[in-house]
């Protein structure tokens, strides 16, 4: 056992070792060529970057026949540096990947820790963007102001979603030492309001020392239709080709680069982050990797968890005597979580929940498909032995956001709707993870795949929301080849594990400002066979995600007992954080947090917590918040808050949904002045969301349409034509006209129908009522277009990208008051922070 004293002193020794190597590192600049000639290059300390301008080392006279000229060196990485492929999935919990005793095959992963080492105890923070930017920094992720998703940020330093510019991110590191740096897939770490094209762009992926970036801005995106950006222009590569996928898409995409990077300049080391959209919802794999897994999950999940638990224990990735901890059965343990027991289900569901499972395995295979063909690229251009990569499964444990039931149509849980009739969700059966559907699935296959280990995503206190399997390779430094190492670490040691293995430092100012220090701790003295069995160079670590907590130290782990489960969504109230129940567990000797010491150990208990305390005042996990609603309703930077009266003109599409005006629980109206040409016209004039969930207002053969979609459960239409006042449904003749289309809701209360009243210049055109609008999340992968419809469109009446062939002039929405009481808009909060989880 440490005492305090001891942990300090041992925190001081440590920077001392570290000040001292990086000292005499940054005394062997490496320099190769004449200087002054083109092919001159030089290394650099790293103390300060960009690095000072070296000074001309020339000769300037009247003449430049009597003058030498004289080019700055390049600057390029320490001799031997490798390049470096870092790599993680999404959503994906301990059991999941074959490679840690999961039932569904990832031969890409398998390739890597037989090729170099599998970890055991590693872990991410619980939830995406936190986890994402502990990585990329290697500091906590409260001391990073990622303490939460960023649409829930406030004015805490620890909270903000601002990576500091005292913080620089290692593709900024690498750059300035002579990397090519580039990042492909999933970003969500650019606060929300950033999205759109006024930028600024610095907290952008290029904006963060990533040269390249090809990916998405937010939590999920739609695989078959994503909402792309190559660096910070919005893209659309499945225009015109049949079968898109963005996990194909983005390991070509990825390929190319390499490629290219490597004719260019062949000598050059690359940095690719490589982090896709699998296995996060929707979970959207091609049919022909879903169809693998017929009858494979058959058995259920409870069968799912024995055999994942007999794997673990096969293949030596969880130790002997590790206990399976119970099914959530309503225990006080678990905070009175239940989940459903397979046998008490019907025929139809066992189908149904089965062919979720089947769709999210595929997407699994799928995911490291791709993957491994971005690695076998790497061996096919020469430069595999020369490449550290590292692979983890998962940035937090598997997503119990599906409900209990999963749902063809994630959107439907998002608006709180978590229940679907069986009939609804079995016409989507054959067509699950398809186009036409957004899925996820029960929360009782979530709980399965983080076996062994209690709970899921979310949830930071216990090892089922936090444990990921990752493997690491270095040809020819890692010559354990296939071994285990079981040393506790987390997501901030990776970019100390990067620096020590290019030989780079970390910087001591970046553009002038004075950085934070790395607070993660190197791994790379695992890479040794003959530290194998070596204490974990990491003997403390914090936890905390929604004010769940838990904390490390010396083998001794404390955490809070979650009060409520994630997958009730909010229903239940949440006691004061400074009134949760507290477990404690050796996990030296109980790997699964089995065995809830608290008890009989108290004294170590209330040493833990202590820890906790001191660990959470250094790193800016203070205040504790269990509050969903007072984050939500924070206010922070936005172009469009309090505004009720949007005015546009002309084509303008992806406008990001929070720049756009929000028509949900109040009435509205929106008005149209458009010019018809000779000939007539068609396309869309405006529109938000898509197949999932949405509206839109266009003109098709020339009519006016205004279609509102239900979430994928209804569509209601005004037009023309037999039952509207215009009963011919007669096409608009050349020249001007005005659009209105009026909408009268019938609050208070969310979610409540209204009256919609179409005219076309003063005469009423079309008039219809309808029971229900979209409570509270329209859409979360889709942009509000004017003049033309990206994406997906609300309804299959016309086809993409629907341009607008007449002019619109000027386009107007002038929104009412919200008609949802205080309560209803926390419900709504809660909502939308669940779908952005």
């Amino acid at each position: 056992m440490k005492t305090l004293k001891r942990i300090l002193l041992s925190s001081v020794q440590s920077c001392a070792l570290v000040v001292v190597a990086n000292a005499v590192q940054a005394e062997q600049i490496q320099t190769t060529g004449e200087p002054g000639s083109p092919s001159a290059t030089t290394t650099i300390s790293g103390k300060q970057l960009p690095p000072p301008e070296p000074k001309f080392g020339g000769v300037i006279k009247d003449s430049a026949l009597d003058s030498k000229p004289w080019w700055p060196p390049r600057v390029v990485p320490p001799k031997g540096a490798p390049n470096i492929l870092l790599i993680m999935t999404d959503d994906q919990g301990y059991g999941v990947s074959g490679t840690f005793g999961g039932v569904i095959p990832t031969p890409a992963m398998d390739r890597i820790a037989k090729a170099g080492l599998r970890y055991t105890q590693f872990h991410s923070t619980a939830l995406c963007s936190p986890t994402r930017a502990a990585l990329i920094t290697g500091r906590n992720h409260h001391s990073v102001g990622y303490g939460v998703i960023g649409e829930m940020s406030t004015g805490y330093p620890g909270y903000d979603s601002v990576i500091g510019q005292d913080s620089a991110t290692i593709g900024e590191i690498l750059k300035e030492n002579g990397y090519a740096t580039s990042w492909f897939g999933k970003n969500h770490n650019t606060p929300t309001y950033l999205y759109s094209a006024a930028g600024p762009f610095d907290q952008w992926p290029t904006g963060m020392g990533f040269q390249y970036f090809y990916g998405f801005m937010g939590g999920e995106t739609d695989q078959w239709t994503p909402y792309l950006y190559q660096n910070t222009t919005p893209i659309f590569p499945w225009i015109g080709k049949s079968g898109y996928n963005l996990t194909t898409d983005m390991a070509d995409e990825a390929i190319k680069y390499m490629s290219s990077l490597n004719a260019a300049a062949p000598e050059q080391p690359f940095f690719v982050y490589y982090v896709p959209g699998g296995t996060h919802s929707p979970h959207q794999p091609k049919a022909e990797w879903r169809d693998k897994f017929k009858g494979k999950f058959d058995m259920g999940w409870e069968k799912l968890r024995e055999q994942i638990f007999a794997n673990q224990k096969r293949l030596g990735v969880i130790p002997e005597g590790t206990q399976l901890t119970p099914w959530p059965d309503g225990q006080a343990d678990y905070g009175g979580a239940k989940l459903p027991r397979w046998d008490s289900l019907g025929p139809i569901q066992k189908k149904l929940y089965a062919r979720e499972a089947e769709n999210f395995a595929g997407y699994v295979a799928y995911t490291d498909n791709e993957i491994g063909r971005v690695i076998q690229a790497v061996e096919d251009m020469g430069k595999l032995d020369n490449t550290l990569i590292i692979y983890i499964s998962g940035d937090n444990g598997t997503s119990a956001e599906g409900t209990l039931e999963g749902t063809f149509n994630q959107m439907t849980a998002y608006n709180g709707i978590l229940t679907l009739p069986e009939a609804v969700q079995m016409m989507h059966y054959e067509n699950w993870g398809s186009d036409t559907t957004y899925p996820h699935m029960s929360v009782a296959w979530s709980w399965a795949f983080d076996t062994p280990f209690k709970w899921t995503k979310q949830i930071a206190s216990h090892f089922g929301g936090t444990r990921q399997g990752m493997v690491i390779s270095w040809p020819g430094h890692i010559k354990d080849a296939g071994g285990i190492r079981t040393q506790f670490h987390h997501m901030i040691d990776i970019v100390p594990t990067i620096l020590e293995v290019t030989g780079i430092q970390a910087p001591d100012t970046v553009n002038g400002i004075k950085q934070k220090p790395i607070e993660g701790v190197s791994m790379a003295y695992t890479f040794d066979s003959t530290n194998a069995k070596a204490p974990s160079k990491r003997d403390t670590q914090y936890f905390e995600m929604f004010a769940n907590r838990g904390i490390y130290h010396d083998g001794w782990y404390a955490c809070t007992t979650p009060p409520e489960a994630v997958w009730l969504l909010g229903v239940k109230p949440l006691p004061p954080v400074s009134d949760y129940k507290w477990e404690l567990y050796n996990i030296a000797e109980d790997y699964s947090q089995a065995n809830d010491l608290a008890g009989k150990n108290p004294d170590k208990l209330k040493e833990l917590q202590a820890v906790f305390m001191t660990e959470a005042g250094k790193y800016q996990v203070l205040p504790l918040d269990n509050s969903i609603l007072p984050r939500l309703l924070t206010p922070r930077p936005s172009a469009v808050a309090g505004r009720t009266e949007f005015t546009y003109s002309g084509e303008n599409a992806n406008i990001p949904v929070g720049n756009a005006p929000s028509i949900m629980n109040k009435d509205y109206t929106i008005t149209a002045e458009i010019t018809v040409p000779k000939g007539g016209a068609e396309g869309m004039i405006a529109t938000m969301g898509g197949r999932f969930g949405g509206y839109g207002l266009y003109l098709l053969r020339g009519k006016p349409v205004f279609t509102y979609n239900l979430l994928d459960l209804e569509r209601y239409r005004w037009e023309g034509g037999v039952g509207a006042r215009d009963w011919l449904g007669k096409a608009l003749a050349p020249g001007k006209h005005t659009i209105v289309f009026d909408f009268k809701y019938d609050g208070p209360g969310p979610g409540k129908g209204g009256t919609g009243v179409m005219t076309v210049d003063g005469k009423e055109f079309a008039k219809k009522t309808i029971p229900h609008t979209i409570p509270m999340l329209m859409a979360i992968d889709e942009s509000f277009d004017i003049g033309s419809d990206t994406r997906t469109g609300v309804d299959d009446s016309y086809k993409l990208p629907f341009h607008f062939t007449g002019t619109i002039d000027k386009l107007t929405f002038k929104l009412g008051p919200n008609q949802m009481t205080a309560e209803q808009q926390k419900a709504q909060a809660e909502a939308i922070a669940r779908a952005n989880n």
